[in-house]
């Protein structure tokens, strides 16, 4: 009996979109025939045994990375961690090693895991980021962007999760040169598909990514929520906590919704209101739903992303700062939400699928393994 080839999924653990965007890939793995192991931190493995109780899983610690709550800040805090950084991603380098001894793999998929290379095994680095935005000027971005292609060229290929031309979503992130040699651009990914549902709620809010940001936004939150006139459905973003909120009027609380509870969720409501993390964009999009994003303060990425997608007339945004609810729902009402020009071509990334299986295939069948 053939033996079907093995490989390991190991997301990184800034906030959830790393992990959530993997979904769709590991279901599609399931699917051609692989046997998918998954690696990652506690909260990273709570995630990924309620979406896929059947799979294997291995502990691979997280970069731990602290955000500051203002541009300037998070810029000097992101500084004081490189040290912690370049050692977690040495660690994780050394991790593959041994793992791969214990536990071999025909094939590794990263997202943004910059130590997940190794020469004896065929891997992938999952990134939106090709030109970082570090939030401290050009000359900045030049150098952080020459240290990602030196860590990326590492890997066999690098998975764009956008498209290649002008319509685009992730604008100068992923798009314009220089670019690595090994850069392939599959789709955008959503783990979302369109849902007929009758309407629920007049508002889902979705909090993500990672602290004291996520905390922050939920304090200021829940102080509004009473003051609004609607049903509200509010997703904590916390699946490892079982801590309750006090309860509010007209306001469903949970700490963790699943991918298709979630999925049902944004089909229920009129308005979703959430970071501007790119998996979310990316989830949005496929669905073609209206949105209010709101980036998280002092994130570079986020802040070119929602600027980007309100040029664009794909989605409204406003600064946390800024932010009233009822006021920003207000203002949402007259905004286009133009998806006109963005191709519903969310299952391209299968076909990338489909040529590693073939590549992995023809390898063990050259060896005879």
């Amino acid at each position: 009996m053939e033996k079907r080839p093995k490989i390991l999924v190991a997301p990184l653990d800034w906030g959830l979109g790393h992990l959530t965007r993997c979904i769709p890939i590991v279901n599609e793995l399931i699917i051609q025939g692989w046997e998918v192991w998954l690696a990652g931190n506690e909260r990273g493995l709570a995630v990924m045994r309620k979406e896929f109780p059947q799979l294997s899983t291995v502990y691979l610690e997280g970069y731990n990375v602290i955000y500051h709550p203002s541009k300037k800040g998070f810029s000097r805090k992101i500084i004081k961690q490189l040290p912690k950084i370049l050692g977690s991603i040495k660690a994780e380098n050394r991790w593959l090693k041994n793992i791969l001894k214990k536990h071999w793999f025909d094939a590794v998929i990263s997202d943004n895991r910059f130590g997940l290379y190794n020469s004896a095994v065929y891997t992938i680095f999952i990134s939106h980021q090709l030109h970082v935005k570090s939030g401290m000027g050009k000359w900045a971005d030049s150098i952080v962007q020459k240290i990602n292609y030196r860590y990326i060229n590492r890997f066999n290929e690098c998975w764009v999760p956008d498209y290649p031309g002008k319509e685009n979503l992730s604008g100068e992130l992923s798009h314009g040169d220089p670019q690595p040699g090994n850069l392939q651009y599959i789709g955008a990914i959503s783990r979302f598909e369109k849902m007929n549902a009758a309407k629920k709620y007049d508002v889902l809010i979705v909090l993500s990514g990672p602290e004291p940001g996520r905390t922050n936004w939920e304090k200021k939150l829940l102080k509004a929520l009473p003051l609004f006139k609607g049903k509200i459905c509010f997703v904590r973003g916390l699946p490892e906590n079982s801590e309750q909120v006090d309860n509010i009027e007209n306001v469903e609380v949970f700490n963790h919704l699943s991918a298709r509870e979630l999925n049902f969720a944004i089909a229920q409501s009129e308005w979703v209101i959430c970071r501007s993390g790119y998996t979310s964009i990316m989830d949005l999009v496929s669905l073609q739903h209206k949105a209010i994003l709101v980036p998280t303060p002092g994130q570079p990425e986020q802040e070119y992303l929602a600027a980007h997608l309100f040029d664009k007339k794909v989605f409204y945004t406003i600064t946390e700062g800024a932010f009233m609810l009822q006021h920003d729902i207000a203002q949402a009402q007259q905004f286009p939400f133009d998806f006109s020009g963005l191709a519903d071509n969310s299952s391209h990334y299968k076909n990338f699928i489909q040529r590693l299986t073939e590549i992995i295939t023809s390898q063990k069948n050259e060896t005879g393994l």
